[in-house]
């Protein structure tokens, strides 16, 4: 073998083995390349008990029930399927019923996903994609949230609060 060829054989087979590896990894990946599974997802792929995922879709209206200790349980519906879940400790301020949530844990045996870290959505225009569209399959999705809210335009907005010495608050003197 000449030079060049010993040259060309030796990238051609690194490439084949950075090919095999990214294969590999991807394939390691694939269910958790998904930010969040809806309860419909959950429910046709039959996910085992104790296998650790997120849950996402908006929780059930009338559903939230407090316990002792900080539990929680409440179900995490995306319009077609519900789950229960159950959760102990500190809740985000922005949760409540009707709005989105996106839960990280896993199923027990019973059914019941366990959820050992819970976040809420951030605001009142965000919505991840695939529970919007879940909402809009089932019908129950808003296309404006202007008109639903008044119309409130950025131009609407209030002045800032001020303190008592005239100043907006956080300005820095």
């Amino acid at each position: 073998m000449t030079r060049k060829q010993r040259r060309m054989t030796i990238i051609g087979g690194s490439l084949a083995v950075l090919a095999l590896a990214a294969a590999l990894v991807l394939n390691a990946l694939r269910d958790s390349i998904v930010f969040f599974s809806t309860p419909t997802m959950v429910a046709e792929k039959h996910v085992e008990p104790g296998k650790r995922f997120r849950l996402g879709g908006l929780v059930q209206p009338g559903s939230l029930q407090r316990g002792d200790n900080l539990a929680v349980t409440f179900e995490v519906a995306d319009g077609g399927a519900k789950l229960p879940v159950a959760f102990k400790g500190i809740l985000p301020d922005l949760f409540r019923e009707g709005q989105g949530v996106v839960a990280e844990g896993a199923l027990d045996a019973n059914g019941v996903f366990k959820a050992d870290t819970v976040l809420a959505k951030h605001d009142e225009t965000y919505m991840p994609k695939d529970v919007a569209d879940a909402l809009k399959k089932q019908g129950h999705w808003k296309d404006d949230y202007d008109k639903a809210s008044g119309g409130a335009k950025p131009s609407d907005a209030k002045p800032a609060a001020t303190t008592a010495q005239g100043n907006p608050q956080g300005a820095v003197r």
